[in-house]
């Protein structure tokens, strides 16, 4: 029986990063830039109004706040106004929020600083040089490195990414996961199953886990394990992924059939990992581009504790993540557990936080078996229990793993 971190070495090991593409920027949200984005023009590109106000010469208004200062209003800019203006000394120009400021304007009153008047108005506080104003390369100079390589796009540097004029990005796209299952008692959802007929569960959990991984998923559904109908659609979808997920391909004699029938495509390793649930798995590199290939088994809550152990990370890492683990944390346990000797324990649980201490607290979910599905769309966390640990008691400490995070 091989470990739990002896089977992650060898699966993370087995990452493969698609190449960098370029894409819309609209499209690159939650992927990593793949270049040094360099502003090719200052953020932003001209001076401008702050705030709604008067456009003015700072040193014309510098006594204002000791006595109000009059001045003509010789005219308005508009926020996209590309009329150029000259201020003269002793001038005000009216100017909206974002409007060019004209030249030898150096400041903004804003209009709460004044008597709101169209042609003549009387400014009553006085304003520094640059006050109110947004300076030309202020955010961003010419040749700023604007979203750095290596960098998670997220709102803010979509937003970026358009205030420099770029429309297109290169990043490290999404790793494409091709999901199937395979057992005779399956039928899809949109059927009444028959006697000894259950829905076909897998398919869409594991797809839902994968997209959430951040993964381009395609989710291909039942397929027969009749040994040439499935050879042909995993070879197919080896020329389409970077990794590929079969689920209820292990254990009993449909596992023998399964290994069989893709032998000659890769080496396929079924070692059982020291882990529960899950410990019956398989896992290899098949294809001519070695593609990373799961077999998972076919009890549901088994098979999404097994690709959030160590499908996950693949995905993540394939992403180009550095860490490509979930949070873990110290919690302190509200109920006894036990857990399977010799096999490290990822035991669904409800994290808590104590709002005293801000402590973690841990309430262990569904453990009387783990076909209980339910439990798990419950849980928030991963109680983790060491190998050679079978009970732990209330208020001892134990390592939980964050899952997603539930609105």
């Amino acid at each position: 029986m091989r470990s739990v971190d002896e089977q992650l070495a060898r699966v993370i090991g087995a990452a493969v990063r698609p190449a960098p593409v370029r894409v819309a920027i609209s499209e690159s949200q939650g992927l990593l830039c793949a270049e040094e984005v360099v502003a090719e023009r200052a953020l932003p590109g001209f001076d401008q109004a702050a705030v709604d106000g008067y456009a003015v010469r700072s040193v014309d208004v510098g006594r204002a706040s000791v006595e109000a200062v009059q001045l003509p209003v010789v005219g308005e800019i508009a926020a996209g106004s590309r009329q150029p203006r000259r201020l003269q000394p002793g001038q005000a120009v009216r100017v909206a929020t974002g409007a060019p400021l004209p030249t030898l304007a150096d400041a903004v009153v804003p209009l709460g600083y004044t008597d709101g008047h169209h042609a003549k108005v009387t400014v009553n506080r006085g304003v520094p040089s640059a006050g109110f104003v947004r300076r030309t390369g202020e955010d961003v100079q010419t040749g700023d490195v604007a979203v750095r390589r290596g960098a998670s796009i997220g709102a803010a540097q979509v937003g970026l990414l358009a205030a420099v004029g770029r429309n297109k990005v290169l990043v490290h796209p999404r790793p494409r996961v091709s999901v199937i299952s395979i057992g005779e008692e399956l039928v899809d959802v949109d059927r009444t199953p028959g006697q000894g007929q259950v829905y076909d569960v897998n398919s869409y959990a594991l797809a839902a886990a994968a997209r959430d991984a951040g993964a381009e998923v395609s989710r291909v559904g039942i397929q027969s394990s009749d040994p040439r109908r499935l050879r042909e659609v995993v070879e197919g979808r080896l020329l389409l992924s970077e990794i590929v997920v079969v689920a209820g391909g292990v254990g009993g004699a449909i596992g023998d059939e399964v290994r069989a029938a893709l032998a000659d495509l890769g080496d396929l390793d079924c070692t059982r990992i020291a882990m529960h649930p899950g410990s019956a798995q398989g896992f290899g590199r098949l294809g001519p581009d070695a593609v990373p290939t799961f077999l998972l088994p076919a009890n549901p809550m088994s098979a999404l504790v097994v690709f959030e152990v160590l499908v996950r990370p693949l995905i993540r890492a394939a992403l180009g993540k550095k860490n490509p683990y979930r949070r873990a944390v110290s919690a302190r346990l509200l109920s006894p557990l036990a857990s399977t000797k010799g096999r490290r324990g990822f035991l669904r649980g409800q994290l808590l936080r104590d709002a005293d201490n801000g402590e973690y607290l841990v309430q262990p979910l569904g453990t009387g078996g783990s076909h209980l599905l339910a439990s798990l769309a419950e849980a928030n966390c991963l109680i983790m229990i060491d190998e050679d640990v079978t009970d732990v008691s209330v208020g001892e400490e134990v390592l939980v793993s964050f899952l997603a995070q539930r609105g």
